[in-house]
C-alpha cells in the first residue's frame, strides 16, 4: 500500500522543519508535534479554549498540533501556538494572551523548554 501525505506544502515544510530541529537540538517536543501534525486530517487534534484554560496557568506557553476552536473562555494570560485557529478563538486569545504560529514559537524557543503540548 502506498503511503499518503498531506498535499499542503506549508504543512509538509513545517513537519520537515520540526523533525530537523528535534534531531539537531535534541528537543523531542518538536518531533512529537511533527508526529501529531503528520496524522490524517480526520485524526488531527482540535482543542477548545476551555481545555486550554483548564490545563494551563498564568504565563504558560502551549502548542496545539492542530486547530484551536473558540468554545469556552480564557481567563488568564497564555501564549498559544497552533497550526490553525478559528476566527473566534483567535480573537478571544488575542484579548487575553498571545496567539502565534508554530513556526514563530520555533524561532522564539528552539530548544522547546517549558512548552506544553495540549491534545
Amino acid at each position: 500500500m502506498r503511503r499518503t501525505m498531506s498535499t499542503n506544502i506549508y504543512l509538509r515544510r513545517l513537519i520537515h522543519t520540526l523533525k530537523k530541529y528535534g534531531r539537531e537540538l535534541k528537543a523531542p517536543i518538536w518531533r512529537d508535534v511533527a508526529e501529531y501534525l503528520a496524522r490524517p486530517t480526520r485524526k488531527r487534534v482540535e482543542v477548545n479554549l476551555s481545555r486550554i484554560n483548564r490545563y494551563t496557568e498564568e504565563g504558560d506557553v502551549v502548542v496545539v498540533p492542530g486547530k484551536v476552536l473558540g468554545s469556552g473562555v480564557l481567563s488568564h494570560r497564555v501564549t498559544v501556538a497552533a497550526w490553525r485557529f478559528s476566527r473566534e478563538a483567535f480573537t478571544k486569545i488575542k484579548s487575553v494572551g498571545e496567539a502565534i504560529t508554530i513556526e514563530e514559537l520555533l524561532r522564539r524557543n528552539p530548544s522547546g523548554k517549558n512548552v506544553k503540548i495540549i491534545t
